[in-house]
This record gives structure tokens, C-alpha cells and sequence, in this order.
């Protein structure tokens, strides 16, 4: 699954995340674009996005994305606080469909 961490979470999740292709906001060339911009630029580049914006699906339309968005719910976005979630990160990705978001926080 091609995957895109938002550019608020530490780059080294990705490599956490074994099975998949990883990629970060920055690294696409789109730091600091708004999250409406931002999903568009997604569109049918990447199959996942993973943001720590708990706000993201209230204040974007995510029905009918070509994408599935993963949303973290953690105390910080330092890698130590969202690495235990990985487990249910990949869990989420493995069945995330397009258009679909799915909360991922520690339980």
C-alpha cells in the first residue's frame, strides 16, 4: 500500500511501518499546504494518508476519496508517543478502504 505520513508526524514512522511504501507530505513536495489542497493532491497518488488532526474529517468531505485516511489520536506527535500505535496502524491499513476514516489512539 502506498502510504503518506502528514508532514505533523515524525518521518520515521514510516519506517515503522514494514510492508508498505511510505512517503511524507514534505518529501511529495507539499509542506504547508492546506488539508483541502492537500487531500486533492493525494487523489491517486497514494492509498493512505495518516494525519494526527483529529479535526480532519470533521472540517474535509473524505466520502469518495480515492483514499483511505487514518487519523492518530496520541498525547504528542513525538515518534514515542505515536510509535506504540503502529500495531494498530497496520491493522487499519490492512483493510482501510477508500474514502474511510478510521481512528487509531491508545485503549
Amino acid at each position: 500500500m502506498r502510504v503518506i505520513l502528514d508532514e505533523c508526524l515524525p518521518r520515521r514512522l514510516g519506517l515503522e511501518l514494514s510492508g508498505h511504501l511510505v512517503s511524507t507530505v514534505p518529501r511529495a513536495g507539499w509542506a504547508g499546504i492546506a488539508n483541502g489542497k492537500l487531500l486533492a493532491c493525494i487523489q491517486g497518488n497514494y492509498d493512505a494518508f495518516v494525519t494526527i488532526d483529529k479535526n480532519l474529517s470533521a472540517q474535509q468531505k473524505t466520502a469518495g476519496l480515492s483514499f483511505g485516511v487514518v487519523v492518530l489520536r496520541a498525547p504528542s506527535n513525538k515518534l514515542e508517543d505515536v510509535k506504540p500505535l503502529v500495531p494498530q496502524i497496520l491493522t487499519a491499513l490492512s483493510s482501510l478502504q477508500p474514502g474511510q476514516v478510521v481512528l487509531v489512539s491508545q485503549t
